[in-house]
């Protein structure tokens, strides 16, 4: 477990922890809309003070999703197995936004449809995701994925660890099965196999947000809106390009743990 850590001392080890939850957050909340800079995001998450000019409910989602990261790694330390009651805790830690409303739950899956607009060969297509009379039984085939992936993982395994995360990415994605928060949970939690096998997390990078959007519209758009009993992530051309990115995507967080284990050999 936390493999990427082993070897480093004590406060190379916190920093390089503290260097991944700061972009790892920036990141994801940034592909969201959130206006932090990941300066902004490392003072906020380090100093517990808020950035002049800047929304309170920024400063709120980076809070919520370094919470989140934390109970990601709780769980794995732990051993324990990854639930629906788990998966409820990571949503209500994420999904910081005080809302009273019947039709937003928290920590509960949703009760009203959502849909996204995407564009497709130039053409604006709207995806429907998953119904919200399905959600139940397609997390209970989202979570057996999960862990039949978990299971058959090899310590270490660069590409099964990259397969593991796109599937449930793009599984969980499909199903959407929460009102709001649906993306920054499909970052977090695709990356437990990935952790699992000693590796560092998958970042998405802000930069590439909207070559990001592009290839999960391509993806929606080839394999239609999920039903219970669908294969969860079918093998179509388009679920290529994908797994490309996220490789590419990945050498951000390998860059930090070989410069960590650089200053680590240059103590020696």
């Amino acid at each position: 477990m936390f493999e990427f850590l082993k070897g480093l001392d004590n406060d190379i080890r916190q920093a390089l922890r503290i260097q991944l939850r700061d972009l790892w957050t920036h990141t994801s909340t940034a592909i969201e809309g959130n206006t932090l800079t990941l300066g902004e995001t490392a003072f906020v998450l380090k100093e517990g003070l808020t950035v002049s000019g800047k929304p309170l409910k920024d400063h709120q989602e980076v809070v919520g999703h370094a919470r989140a990261i934390d109970l990601i790694y709780d769980c794995l330390a732990k051993e324990e197995t990854f639930s629906e009651t788990t998966l409820f805790a990571l949503h209500k830690a994420v999904q910081t936004e005080v809302v009273v409303d019947v039709y937003k739950p928290v920590g509960r899956w949703k009760n009203e449809p959502n849909s996204t607009v995407g564009v497709v060969d130039g053409k604006q297509v709207i995806f429907e995701y998953g119904r919200p009379a399905d959600v139940p039984l397609l997390m209970e085939a989202w979570f057996e994925l999960y862990h039949d992936l978990v299971q058959a993982i090899q310590p270490e395994d660069d590409q099964q660890a990259l397969n593991a995360y796109v599937r449930l990415h793009m599984g969980f994605v499909r199903i959407h099965p929460f009102f709001d928060g649906n993306g920054r949970l499909a970052r977090l939690i695709a990356n437990l196999p990935v952790l699992k096998t000693g590796l560092p997390p998958i970042i998405i990078p802000r930069e590439q947000r909207k070559a990001y959007i592009d290839a999960l519209s391509a993806y929606h758009f080839s394999v239609g809106q999920i039903r219970p009993g669908n294969e969860l992530v079918p093998e179509t051309m388009e679920l290529r390009p994908i797994i490309e990115f996220c490789k590419e995507a990945w050498k951000a967080s390998l860059t930090l743990v070989d410069e960590a284990r650089e200053k680590q050999n240059n103590r020696l």
